[in-house]
């Protein structure tokens, strides 16, 4: 199959992209909707939920990816690899993030992943930034105790911006005492954090917890 070509970034604040996210019905996308659930936020072609999922059959996996075609894509090979606890979504988290995580069972969101984000460098454009505080404040109500959040960046400042805004709400503390967390936490790297140890380059992460 040939592989899907699309832009590297888009405007999230254009108005193709502020239509609300189109949301299934959960039961007939999982087998048991009340599993533990793993967010993971711009999955891109989602490789790194795709190597997720069998190794965590007993959690439910769902990948937000702002390019519809990846989503096409993804969920194509999710069928192929008959994954019955994956599912991509098309659309912008931060036009939906409430009407999204109200939609699944009370108690089930269990983690959240936040990889490598387009890093919107220019001061004028980093409200297209994928972490903004109304994102973290539904994360913080939705979120189970002691559920965590996973944050990684290349760039300094995206990963530093991240922490803060998690941080500047009360639910939300670090699991460790450095600056950064050496390690990954998940047995699986994305395709970009490959890319960059490649390069000899440094990756910022972060792992937080609901409190």
């Amino acid at each position: 199959m040939a592989r899907v070509r699309v832009r590297q970034h888009v405007n999230p604040l254009s108005a193709k992209y502020r239509n609300p996210l189109v949301i299934p019905e959960w039961d007939i996308i999982y087998p048991c909707v009340d599993r533990p659930l793993h967010l993971d936020i711009g999955c891109a072609r989602g490789k790194f939920l795709f190597n997720m999922a069998p190794l965590y059959p007993e959690t439910n996996f769902l990948g937000i990816e702002i390019r519809e075609p990846l989503v096409i894509e993804a969920n194509e090979q999710r069928d192929r690899l008959q994954l019955s606890n994956l599912h991509f979504l098309f659309g912008n988290i931060n036009v939906s993030i409430e009407s999204l995580l109200s939609s699944f069972p009370p108690n089930t969101l269990n983690c959240v992943s936040v990889q490598f984000p387009d890093p919107w460098f220019k001061r004028s454009h980093k409200k297209r930034r994928v972490v903004q505080p109304s994102l973290v404040q539904a994360i913080a109500h939705y979120l189970v105790t002691n559920g965590s959040v996973f944050l990684q960046s290349d760039i300094k400042e995206v990963a530093q911006e991240m922490g803060e805004t998690f941080l500047n709400n009360s639910c939300f503390q670090k699991q460790h005492q450095e600056t950064w967390l050496a390690d990954n936490p998940f047995p699986i790297a994305t395709q970009r954090e490959i890319a960059t140890f490649n390069k000899n380059e440094p990756v910022y992460r972060m792992l937080l917890k609901k409190i």
